[in-house]
């Protein structure tokens, strides 16, 4: 079952709907410095630096290490600079889509890319990722883009946001939705739409553990910002910024996503897949950290021919 896709570990706040600070408490960290096996004077590219949490350990792990931080997000970017600037000109920073990414043929001893909205996205509530706050409909990771959540649910036609919301959010009820939502728009907020999302589903339906527009938000993020389209071209180049024996670590927090790395690292003669079967997080660290329950990372190496 898809859940609210989040994949930093800080805990629920900002239930008053104030912006945070931007955090990040790395997930998955055992498992990601082992997958990585970051070596003296190396060379690594965190294309979704978040907060630095994962950037920091790297850094941290090894004499002379030397890291690129890529975030699409500016706020994400900063809060990163910040909390990394111990280390100096050891870190360079570019505010970027990872696809979109020119290395300028740099070569990397690791890459590690940490996918899906942050919980410090969703916890900033003027950012429109999430209905437990009253927000504009907005839902772009990088903010200097032009399209918003509003635009799909305001003005395209009723197909093209049911197949959306099918296709990103499997959704099952996608077309009840759809009509539901083209009936009662204009919308302006998230929970304006949450609702109308809701009444789509039957009365005995509304009130279960997730809730009813958990999948169609979800759709919608993804749609905004091209996630999948964007994660497919970055595994597409990323073996080629790869040193031969270098690591490819992603970290996934739901299934279409995870599928992507998966078939993408089987398909890829250049790489040699290391985890056979996805790592997820350990019980331990669940229970300090529910956000952490649906990671998952799959490691691959470059081969040397």
């Amino acid at each position: 079952m898809v859940e609210e896709t989040i994949k930093d570990g800080a805990e629920d706040g900002a239930e008053d709907g104030m912006s945070l600070p931007f955090s990040h408490i790395p997930v998955m960290p055992e498992q990601v410095m082992a997958g990585l096996q970051v070596k003296a004077q190396g060379r690594y590219l965190d294309a979704t630096v978040g907060g630095g949490g994962h950037s920091e350990l790297i850094l941290q792990a090894a004499p002379e290490v030397e890291l690129v931080a890529l975030d699409q997000d500016l706020q994400a970017l900063m809060a990163a600079k910040a909390r990394l600037a111990e280390f100096g000109e050891r870190v360079s920073y570019c505010h970027t889509n990872f696809a979109a990414y020119d290395p300028q043929g740099l070569k990397f001893d690791g890459i590690l890319a940490d996918i899906g909205v942050s919980s410090t996205q969703l916890d900033q509530a003027q950012r429109g990722f999430s209905f437990r706050h009253e927000a504009p409909l907005d839902m772009r990771m990088d903010e200097t883009q032009a399209l918003t959540a509003a635009d799909i649910v305001n003005y395209w036609d009723e197909k093209n946001i049911a197949d959306t919301i099918y296709d990103y959010g499997e959704e099952r009820l996608s077309r009840r939705i759809a009509r539901r939502i083209v009936a009662q728009r204009p919308f302006r907020t998230t929970t304006e739409l949450a609702d109308a999302i809701a009444l789509a589903y039957p009365p005995k339906a509304r009130h279960g553990r997730i809730h009813p527009a958990t999948r169609s938000f979800q759709a919608l993020r993804i749609a905004v910002n091209n996630e999948l389209s964007v994660l497919s071209d970055f595994l597409a180049k990323a073996p080629e910024w790869l040193k031969p024996e270098g690591r490819l670590a992603m970290i996934s927090f739901h299934s279409l996503e995870d599928r992507i790395v998966k078939y993408a690292y089987r398909g890829d003669q250049r790489l040699q897949i290391v985890t056979k079967k996805p790592l997820v997080a350990s019980r331990e660290e669940v229970r300090k950290n529910k956000r952490s329950r649906s990671a998952k990372l799959r490691v691959a190496t470059r081969n040397v021919t």
